[in-house]
């Protein structure tokens, strides 16, 4: 049977992305990105509810997005998903769903280079990440 693991986003960037390197240097890119869903209840009230979403970029991808984007810029993420785990400094087991990117597609033009000055649309990565890379 063929399983699949696509997840695909379009929302706004809730702060800054944080880049940093792998001990090998591979560059790694995280940023938090919001989603909202309007709705009517059966009372006739308008309600909104945000979802956040924890992305992660590699490589070319990584320091694509790192230049970019910026707070509040919309962005159109395509990627899987993966549940990271790890020890807290407490001793407590921890975990966060984690989208990691393999396309991302800026959907907007605020704070973008003019044509023709570099800026991409739409970036895609190269290659695999390779467990000595992870810098977690």
């Amino acid at each position: 049977m063929v399983s699949i693991n696509r997840m695909t986003i379009i929302g706004n960037l809730g702060s800054e992305p944080e880049m940093r390197f792998t001990p090998s240097g591979r560059p790694v890119t995280s940023f938090r990105i919001a989603t909202n869903w309007r709705y009517t209840t059966a009372e006739g009230e308008r309600k909104e509810e945000t979802e956040w979403f924890s992305v992660v970029a590699w490589g070319k991808l990584a320091e694509q997005c790192n230049q970019f984007l910026t707070k509040g810029r919309l962005v159109y993420v395509e990627g899987r998903l993966r549940l990271r785990t790890w020890d807290g400094q407490d001793g407590q087991k921890r975990a966060r769903n984690e989208i990691i990117a393999d396309r991302v597609k800026f959907l907007d033009r605020q704070g973008a280079p003019a044509a023709g000055e570099g800026k991409p649309d739409e970036v895609e990565p190269t290659g695999e990440v390779e467990p000595d890379d992870i810098p977690f």
